[in-house]
């Protein structure tokens, strides 16, 4: 039940009998037409722009379509007033009984409340994380993986067929660095001391590794040349480094469903062929770059190489794929990685990338655009920089990782549900403060809390209920009288509910998960509401002496957290049952 698509499907219903009427004109378009929640709540319940979008095309005023479709919706039971406003805006205020019967869908569809058909079974790859298997993932990396994961969710609840991925960068020389860090910790776990040249990673996380990798193979590689271990060790530490990432995502609640190795692209035949698509289409050329204005890009050569015709999709300036050595560029990969997208059969892409990364966004979208012919999307979010504060203070130092604060840091200290809500309290693109004593805070201000504070104290009524004798069971409160459900207090909670299959809707079309967070807290706010005017209306309260009565406003109650239970489950995070 999406309440806001049937009324928007009541409108334009109307618009097709005025057409048939000879009112309006024949060949109007419907697409922009719009039914939401209007600006201001005291307006009505749902607002539409009909008459606006059609007043040009029609040749009319506005005012005249407003007042002539207003007339039209008023024979509808469903709707009590539907009152112009400024020139051609209708307002439109729905029956008590629409917003009971949306309590009674809750009940009806459960968890399943909401999920919808907009990805028809479309394929969607969501690539996220994809960090340097080089260490630990640090707070950057959990704000990247929470913001991914939580979008898949929201996605598969949307109706998208999705598939989660990781591409692991085991194929660039931070990886031979992280091989010769190891080398330095193994010598260490023989007894020898060891110094770390600038550019090694000296965290104490490789400790273990060195130890694991002295088990393996006791103290073959000693005193042996580069050329002897490097490899072998290469391979080690990644796979070491993997193990520890993927216990890092598993300690949030993240599951991949793909873990792709850059590495398997060398070699393979896998980047000559998507450079060949793109030269077959014409987009492979031996040239000179101009000379950039301001900062030189890392990858620009005065110097003939073989460039990406990416301007032909939208790029600014085209890209190098091979260096004038016959190397490959660091863009080669990610373009022959993008092209087995594409060829996987995926219907989207998404990649969520660090903000460092923005300079990368238009030539991997020129890149896919090439590579499928315009017909597979790709869309990259920016995830912004994560400043954390305890005490008072900027946190910085994590004494495992050496140089920066890991995510089982943050983990260990507030847990993974706090991590995951708190990181989807802010648009993808904005920075966010992560404060660990306020994350925890007890009170309206911490989002968090007041989401499941909501949930637990539903709960308190359903075993309350029980203690009461009042049966609370599913069956028997979508048995209940609905109609009791008319103070203002109540219908509201109800209409908050009505929004949430459209809130789902807007958020996966736009690709953004925080806008679940954001409605969990106007819905808890609500239902807080709900709660505190039943200490000065007792006929509020959701527990009355009328056992029957409790049930209708019992299940309004359940109605909440149902929808809270599947809001929280996209963010994924765990309802809380009871506050501790």
């Amino acid at each position: 039940m999406n309440l806001f698509a049937d009324i928007r499907s009541l409108v334009l219903s109307t618009l097709d009998t005025l057409v048939a009427d000879g009112f309006l004109p024949d060949g109007l378009g419907f697409d922009a037409i719009t039914v939401e929640p209007p600006r201001d709540a005291s307006h009505g319940d749902m607002a539409t722009n009909a008459a606006m979008v059609l007043a040009k095309p029609a040749r009319m005023k506005p005012r005249d379509i407003a007042d002539k479709l207003a007339a039209k919706l008023g024979e509808d039971a469903r709707i009590t007033a539907a009152d112009v406003a400024g020139p051609g805006f209708l307002n439109l205020r729905l029956s008590a009984a629409v917003w009971q019967g949306v309590v009674g869908a809750v009940l009806g569809q459960g968890t399943d409340f909401g999920r919808g058909d907009l990805g028809q079974g479309r394929r969607v790859n969501v690539e996220y994380v994809s960090a340097n298997p080089t260490g630990p993932l640090h707070v950057g990396h959990t704000r990247g993986a929470v913001f991914g994961d939580a979008l898949a969710s929201l996605l598969d609840f949307a109706g998208f067929d999705v598939t989660r991925e990781y591409y692991i960068n085991d194929g660039g020389a931070q990886v031979d660095v992280l091989a010769r860090s190891v080398y330095l910790r193994y010598l260490e776990a023989h007894g020898q001391e060891v110094a770390f040249p600038e550019g090694t990673y000296p965290g104490d996380y490789l400790v273990d590794v060195g130890v694991a990798l002295k088990d393996k193979v006791d103290d073959a590689y000693i005193d042996k040349d580069e050329s002897v271990w490097l490899e072998d060790v290469r391979n080690f530490a990644t796979d070491e480094m993997m193990k520890l990432i993927r216990e890092d995502l598993a300690s949030l609640g993240v599951e991949m469903d793909v873990f792709y190795s850059e590495k398997s692209l060398y070699g393979t035949g896998r980047i000559e062929s998507a450079i060949d698509d793109l030269k077959a289409k014409g987009l492979i050329y031996e040239g000179v770059l101009e000379p950039p204005k301001g900062k030189k890009p890392e990858d620009w050569e005065p110097r003939e190489q073989t460039l990406f015709k990416s301007t032909a999709h939208g790029d600014d300036v085209d890209r190098p794929v091979m260096k004038s050595d016959g190397g490959w560029t660091y863009f080669a990969p990610d373009i022959a990685y993008h092209y087995d997208k594409v060829q996987r059969g995926f219907d989207m892409l998404i990649d969520v990338f660090g903000a460092d990364h923005g300079g990368y966004v238009k030539r991997m979208k020129a890149a896919v655009s090439a590579l499928s012919e315009g017909a597979v999307p790709l869309d990259i979010k920016l995830t912004q920089l994560v400043k954390l504060f305890k005490d008072g203070k900027e946190f910085k130092m994590s004494k495992r990782a050496g140089t920066f604060v890991t995510l089982r840091d943050v983990v260990d200290q507030v847990g993974a549900d706090v991590t995951r809500f708190v990181m989807l309290t802010r648009k993808n693109d904005a920075m966010l403060d992560f404060d660990f004593a306020k994350v925890l805070e007890q009170s309206r201000e911490n989002p968090v809390f007041y989401v499941q504070y909501a949930n637990a104290r539903v709960h308190s009524v359903l075993r309350k209920a029980a203690e009461a004798g009042v049966a609370t069971d599913i069956e028997t409160l979508q048995r209940a009288d609905l109609s009791k459900l008319d103070h203002e207090a109540e219908l509201k909670l109800a209409q908050k509910l009505a929004e949430w299959p459209r809130m789902v809707e807007t958020a996966a079309r736009s690709n953004e998960p925080h806008r679940i967070a954001f409605y969990l807290y106007e819905l808890a706010g609500d239902f807080h509401g709900l709660w505190n005017r039943g200490n000065d209306v007792p006929e509020l309260r959701f527990l009355q002496d009328d056992a029957a009565v409790s049930q209708s406003k019992i299940a309004l109650a359940q109605a909440a957290t149902i929808v809270i239970a599947s809001g929280l489950g996209i963010l994924g995070v765990k309802p809380a049952e009871e506050m501790r």
